[in-house]
């Protein structure tokens, strides 16, 4: 297939992009290279793959690429809640107001395979996991635009949400202001954290998996279309303070301690079930422990702080 992914630079687009060229797509990836990033580099000597530096705001640009797709990602995002919240308008235009343009510029034909973010589920109720019937709650400008573009998606007639857990794992583009990598690399270099909000729970996923449920996705399109899918580790609801105690596992060092104060921006505090999208064959294949090894090894390599959506 032809497949258009936008954001194609960025943490998961750099992960993702080189697997559908492996699986013998032709990919054009689109990105602004607003971090002057290099992640897809290793995937020049390919010629399935098309870059075009652009924005997914500009209509022309977006009419000529959309025409030309089987199946399209919307990857293009400011994400992140401190991040959406320093750029409220860059945030409506590039997850909300870019979706709905390409939903105008594509048909009924043309698959579309949206990452969204169970930060959509705001705070859980107690004990009792989220499902794609849960209500969505957002409480963050993040959250909230997400989750209105999810709904431009699902209305559409032609598209599959993925209602992303917490990415971890090393990717071409790394980012470290992501809680599992963010922790990882504190326990590796300052040997502790001060935790706030210990006890709040969220999922996690790797972000090899989440470029398998893309794949997945699209393999399974007639099937799973039209429908929102948690994306998630079903072993990992976990609290900070939980995350932390499996860090200390391979970081033995590792120290950490609870504060009273500071609050998390997005308030999210949830236990997901990744039921729905495991019923369709889904199976994630990196577990949070192997995802941790793999980050204090990338650590050796990496000791800078740019890495980071902030």
């Amino acid at each position: 297939m032809k497949i258009l992914v936008t954001g194609a630079a960025g943490y998961i687009g750099s992960v993702l992009v080189p697997i559908l060229l492996k699986d013998g797509h032709k990919v054009v990836a689109l990105d602004n290279f607003m971090y002057n990033q290099s992640s897809l580099l290793d995937c020049c000597y390919n010629d399935n793959l098309t870059i075009i530096r652009g924005d997914t705001r500009d209509r022309p640009l977006m009419e000529k690429l959309v025409k030309q797709a089987d199946a399209i990602f919307p990857l293009a995002c400011l994400t992140g809640a401190p991040l959406c919240a320093k750029d409220p308008v860059g945030a409506q235009t590039i997850i909300v107001d870019a979706v709905k343009m390409i939903l105008d510029l594509s048909s009924k034909s043309q698959m579309i395979v949206y990452p969204t973010t169970n930060s959509g589920y705001g705070v859980g109720e107690k004990g009792k996991h989220c499902t794609e019937e849960t209500p969505l709650r957002p409480i963050s400008i993040y959250g909230k635009v997400k989750v209105e573009a999810e709904n431009l998606i699902l209305n559409s007639g032609h598209g599959i949400t993925l209602r992303l857990a917490t990415a971890f794992g090393v990717s071409p583009r790394m980012r470290l202001d992501l809680l599992v990598n963010d922790f990882t690399y504190r326990a590796v270099y300052d040997r502790f954290v001060v935790l706030f909000e210990a006890h709040f729970k969220r999922n996690y996923i790797h972000v090899r998996d989440i470029s398998k449920a893309f794949v997945h996705a699209v393999n399974n399109f007639d099937k799973m279309k039209n429908e929102p899918y948690n994306v998630g580790l079903s072993d990992a609801n976990l609290s900070k303070l939980e995350l932390c105690q499996e860090i200390k596992k391979h970081v033995p060092e590792f120290y950490f301690v609870e504060a009273t104060i500071g609050e998390d921006p997005d308030k999210r505090d949830y236990i997901v079930s990744n039921e729905k999208i495991e019923k369709t064959g889904f199976k994630p294949d990196v577990s949070l422990s192997l995802g941790i090894k793999e980050l204090i090894k990338a650590y050796q390599v990496i000791k800078r702080n740019q890495y980071a959506n902030i």
